[in-house]
Order: structure tokens, then C-alpha cells, then sequence
């Protein structure tokens, strides 16, 4: 029987994001959280400040895979649309949580209260439950198989450690590395056979440059231990038998 794999599918929101003005850190945090949940990262998309690309965005990946992150635009600005656009995808309206409304309230009464633009990160789609944040007050959003979390990273990894445990998932993935100073192209099918002859590995090379000649990094993946290590030990013993040195750990 094949084991269940549970997915999932980052979308990365904001303008700042595609002009270089900022650089995206929540993808890596949020994919290595994933895979100690036994969640396979599978697909990540990055889009800008708009409604119908939100929308789109959402209503593919909702239906692809299991789970959902959506990262920024929850904030108190004009400009902060993930909520209403969510909402829009969702077919359903926006509303104020009353809980999301009392957490900002106590965070805001000491620091000149709850304006307008505060209670806009109350706002969620109607039906949804709230994830803690706590270094900001403001709370994420959970709708469905949709986690809809702030854009600065110190705080999407506090909602994540809320959600720790709570995501059904499978096995997470274990790895190990080998290198060697071969080139790809000399040892292609070779990588390609021993991918082949060990069930539930994967096979990831990765070449590079250095001190004028070429090689790569070979990172094996498996939810199974001794599957990864049997398939390390087959791969190591093949590239010395090809002639190639292999260094574990990777180079």
C-alpha cells in the first residue's frame, strides 16, 4: 500500500517581495516546519498586492493540496487586501472576530487603544477560527485548510509554533548528503539507477564550481531510515567504483 503523503502550498503575498525591496524568509521556515509535521512542501507562489491574483491563486492551491499558507498582507494598512481577497475566493463576507477584537483591544489599551486602523486586523472571513500571535497581539486566520499568516517572519514562526502538533501529517522526511567531485553529466544514469532500485528514495544533485573543476552534492531524501541509508551506502560505493571520491556530508 502506498503511504499517504499530506502536501502543502506557500503563497507568498506582496509587492515589497517582487521589487527586491524585501527578501522572503518565510518560505524556508515555514517548509522546514512543515516536514517535521510530516508535511510535503510542494509548491510555492509568489504574487503581488492583487485581489484577482489572490483569488486565483488561492482557489488553485486550496484544491491541490492539503494545506494552505498564505504570508503578509494582513496588516492594518489600505493596502493589506489577503483577508478581503480570501474572503472573495471563499464566497464569503468579512467580518470583525470578537475574539480577534479583544485580544488587539488588551494589546492596544497600553499602547493608545484600538483605532480604526487596528480593528482592520480584526477582520477575517466569516466562519474562520484565529491562530496566536504572540509578539504582536494581532492574530493569524485559519479557514478550512487555509493558514493565513503575517508577512514578518518573527512572528509567522510564533503562529507556527501555536500550530505545532495540530496538522495531521506523515512521516517527516530524513536526508543525507554525499558529495564528490564529479560531474553531472558523467554520472547521470548512474544516479538515475540507484534512484530506481531503491523504493521511497529520492535523489537531488547538485553541482557546483570550485577551485576550477566541477562536482556536486547528492541529497537523498526517504521518510524511512534505513531505506536512506542503504540506498547513502549503494550510491557512496557506486561513485567510488565509477572513480569518484565521495566525501559524506557533501562538500
Amino acid at each position: 500500500m502506498t503511504e499517504r503523503v499530506w502536501t502543502a502550498g506557500i503563497i507568498v503575498i506582496g509587492d515589497e517581495i517582487l521589487s527586491g525591496r524585501t527578501q522572503d524568509k518565510n518560505v524556508a521556515q515555514i517548509g522546514t516546519w512543515l516536514n517535521v509535521q510530516g508535511i510535503r512542501l510542494t509548491e510555492v507562489r509568489i504574487i503581488g498586492d492583487d485581489t484577482d491574483a489572490i483569488v486565483a491563486a488561492v482557489d488553485a492551491l486550496r484544491a491541490r493540496y492539503d494545506y494552505v499558507f498564505t504570508t503578509g498582507g494582513i496588516g492594518p494598512t489600505h493596502d493589506d487586501i489577503t483577508v478581503d481577497a480570501i474572503a472573495q475566493a471563499l464566497g464569503v463576507e468579512v467580518v470583525i472576530h470578537p475574539d480577534a477584537r479583544a485580544i488587539l483591544d488588551a494589546y492596544y489599551a497600553p499602547r493608545g487603544g484600538l483605532n480604526e486602523a487596528r480593528l482592520r486586523m480584526a477582520r477575517v472571513p466569516a466562519g474562520a477560527d484565529l491562530i496566536p500571535n504572540s509578539y504582536s497581539g494581532a492574530p493569524g486566520i485559519r479557514m478550512g485548510n487555509l493558514y493565513i499568516m503575517a508577512g514578518v517572519p518573527h512572528i509567522t514562526a510564533g503562529m507556527l509554533d501555536a500550530l505545532t502538533g495540530s496538522l495531521e501529517g506523515g512521516d517527516p522526511l530524513v536526508s543525507r548528503t554525499i558529495g564528490s567531485w564529479a560531474a553531472e553529466s558523467e554520472i547521470a544514469d548512474l544516479l538515475r539507477a540507484q534512484e530506481k532500485s531503491h523504493e521511497g528514495c529520492q535523489i537531488g544533485s547538485y553541482p557546483f564550481f570550485r577551485e576550477g573543476k566541477t562536482g556536486a552534492n547528492f541529497v537523498i531524501r526517504s521518510t524511512d531510515q534505513s531505506r536512506l541509508d542503504a540506498c547513502a551506502a549503494d550510491l557512496a560505493a557506486a561513485l567510488e567504483a565509477a572513480g569518484f571520491a565521495t566525501v559524506e556530508g557533501g562538500i
